[in-house]
This record gives structure tokens, sequence and C-alpha cells, in this order.
């Protein structure tokens, strides 16, 4: 019978022939957490009496969410962690290395046909790889970590194509959130969401990565793409390991099917404090801001320094506006600062800083004040998300962000890219 991804995936990894709703217990390929939910994984295996980690090779942990450590609070998270992480021998990221999804992916531990667990909601920006990645709550983690397994249900999957050419200024970002505008905070919850057409397929491995990211921005369980040429050989510069490519079948079934033209895209905002209130950039033109970010596992890539560099070089900043930008990891700083980026930026007004989350989720860097507006590139809006429910969100692509950080209000970045 004709099978979606989700259902090969689960089907290969349970060893039973599943459809969309079955139940099954499947192996898990790799597993991991973070510093905001790895204290709460080591307390699970504690609770549920775990004797031995069956999969501690399959498994690590980042600290990313805060780091460098702001307080005693969470030096004494970070301690626990290191220290667990040496009594097991298992595999910590400390704080500089980057965001968790970013150095899981350059781990070269996640790859097609893969079925990937983690404590963090955006666990799925590995779907872009072919992989069926979703977040799990800290208990559910520490199962997995502790027998190398875990329940599932088969979700039903949402075909979502997008076809034509992107037109300038307009990238993987402003895509996703058109989608997420349209199929609304909850229209995929539970389902499984394959991206594909002309669109998809023109975009880099970095920008796919952003659309992945953001599928459980409208529900989804996991947001999943075809490991094409260009996957394979991003792959290959992290990994050497032979997987299998799984496919779906051209007949499968779908609980729905959504298409959309690029040609016809403009620049796009999540305003306030949803991800699904999004408008074109048209309508909030001259809004004030008061921070722009650059960064996070959504848009922290080197793709995303470069084309917001690309529109600051020479330039600087509007007084006034505090401009930050954190890269997703330390390999993806080190090559920016190669290559020029980092400087251009800091010239430009930047303030980097260590790889990692930064003010994403509002535990140090970057915290707003009252009634301020921050522009960023991050995944989430809600309020309280940057660590001051009395502030205002707005989420952009980075050439959006970058535009606007220098007229200190909302632009229309179109106006800037060659």
């Amino acid at each position: 019978m004709a099978k979606t991804v989700a259902e090969k995936i689960l089907s290969a990894h349970s060893g039973k022939s599943l459809r969309a709703g079955d139940y099954a217990l499947c192996s898990i390929d790799f597993c991991l957490g973070q510093d905001g939910t790895s204290a709460l994984i080591i307390d699970a295996l504690k609770d549920i009496g775990a004797k031995r980690l069956s999969a501690k090779k399959k498994f690590c942990m980042v600290i990313d969410h805060s780091a460098p450590s702001p307080n005693i609070g969470v030096s004494t998270i970070h301690k626990k962690m290191r220290d667990f992480a040496n009594n097991q021998n298992l595999k910590l990221y400390d704080i500089g290395c980057g965001v968790c999804h970013q150095v899981v992916l350059e781990s070269g531990n996640v790859g097609p046909g893969d079925l990937i667990v983690g404590a963090d909601s955006h666990t799925c920006t590995y779907g872009a790889l072919g992989a069926l990645a979703t977040g799990f709550g800290s208990t559910d983690l520490a199962i997995s970590l502790a027998s190398g397994k875990n329940w599932f249900k088969v979700p039903e999957t949402i075909k979502i194509v997008v076809e034509g050419r992107l037109p300038k200024g307009v990238y993987s970002k402003d895509i996703i959130l058109h989608i997420i505008g349209d199929l609304t905070a909850d229209g995929a919850t539970y389902k499984a969401a394959e991206f594909y057409g002309d669109a998809i397929k023109s975009l880099s491995v970095d920008a796919r990565f952003t659309i992945s990211n953001m599928a459980i921005e409208m529900g989804a369980k996991c947001g999943i793409m075809e490991p094409d040429a260009k996957a394979q050989k991003w792959l290959k510069r992290y990994s050497s390991k032979r997987r299998k490519i799984v496919l779906a079948d051209k007949n499968a079934r779908y609980a729905d099917v959504r298409y959309y033209d690029a040609s016809k895209l403009s620049p796009k905002i999540a305003k306030p404090h949803q991800v699904d209130n999004v408008a074109d950039v048209g309508e909030l033109k001259g809004k004030r801001i008061d921070q722009a970010f650059i960064g996070t596992c959504t848009n922290g890539r080197l793709e995303d320094l470069r084309i917001a560099a690309t529109i600051l070089e020479g330039k600087k900043i509007k007084e006034g506006v505090r401009f930050i930008v954190a890269p997703a990891s330390k390999e993806i700083f080190l090559e920016a600062a190669a290559s020029g980026i980092i400087k251009v930026l800091v010239e430009a007004g930047a303030n980097v800083v260590t790889p990692g989350c930064g003010p994403c989720v509002g535990t140090h860097n970057g915290v707003p004040s009252d009634g301020e507006v921050v522009l960023s590139t991050a995944n989430r809006n809600f309020k309280g998300r940057m660590g001051n429910p009395n502030a205002f969100i707005y989420l952009a692509s980075p050439a959006t962000v970058a535009a606007s950080a220098l007229r200190g209000e909302i632009t229309d970045p179109r106006r800037y890219v060659k």
C-alpha cells in the first residue's frame, strides 16, 4: 500500500507496516536535550529508576539557551548537566558551541530516513534532510535515552507544494510565514508536513532548515523535504555514514494538499503576539523599532548572516537601534569571521554575542524594556518570549531585519537587495 514519508520511517523503525493513526514502539536513531530541558531529563531518569542508558551513544546535551550563564540558578543547572555527562560518559556541547539544532546537524548524527527526537520543539529542523524529527517532553526523552525506543502515533500528513521563482528580496522565511498565516498556528496539529515544489528545490539547504524549523509553528509534528543532491552534498561535509533515502509513494494518502505560488510572494512579517498573525511588510512600513535581532536555530546560519551583511556593507544602522547578532554555531561564527561578514556587521553597528540562542528565549541577552518593539529572525513572538511580556516582537527574514535596522523602522528589504 502506498505510504507517506512518516508512515515509511515509523514502519521501518517499528518492524511493522504502519498507517496513519496506528501506534507502535519504534527505535530511536538520535535524541538530544538542551539546558532548558536536560535537568528535567536527568530527574526523570532517576524517577523511572533507569539503571542503564541504552541510547547513550545516540544522545547529546547542548548548553545553548542561557550561554554563558546569566545567574546562579542557571549555573546550577549547567553544573548538573556537566556532572551527569562526565559520570555517564555522554556527549556535552558546552557554552559557545552554538544552538542545539545547528550543533547536532554539524555533528553528522542525523540524516535521511532517521527517527530523531529532542527535548526541544524545534527538533523538526532536521526534516530538511529527509528525517522524521520531532520534539518530545523531557520524560519521554528520558525514556528514549534509557531504552532507545518510544511509542509513537503515526501522524496523518499534509502535502505542501510551493512552485514558482522567488522574487528579489523574498526568502524562505517569507515562504514559511505565508504558509503559517494560511494554515494558522494549529492548522497542522499532530500532522506531518511534506514540502515539495520548484521553489523548495531552488533553496539552499540553509534556507530549507528555516522552513522545516518552523513547521511546529503551524502545529506539525515534523516538516520533511526530499533529500536531493543539494542535501546529499551538505551531508557529505559532516558525515560519511550511508543512510537509506525515504521518499513518499506517488499515490500516498494525504489529509490535505496545499499549493502556493512563490512568485507572488512579498516579504512577510509576523505581528505580535502570534506567529500566524502574518502581514505583508508594506502594511507595517514605517513602524518604529527599538531592537533588531538576527540569529537562532531559524536564521542564524552563514547564509543568513551573509544576506544581512550584503545589505549593511558600508552603512550604519539607525542611531538608537540596538542590533544583536547571534551566530547559530561556533563553526558559523568562524566562517563568518574568516569571510569578513562579522567585520561588516560590527562596523555597521552590530553587537555579536556568543553562538547560541542569544535573545530568543529571553533569559539573558537583549531583554527588551516595557513597550519596546523588537524585529527578530526567531521562530516565535509569543507574549514574553524574549523576556518581557510588555514588549512587542515582530518576526521577519534576515534581509527585512537588516534593512529595518538601517532605517530604525520596519522597511521593505527589496529596495536594498541587488
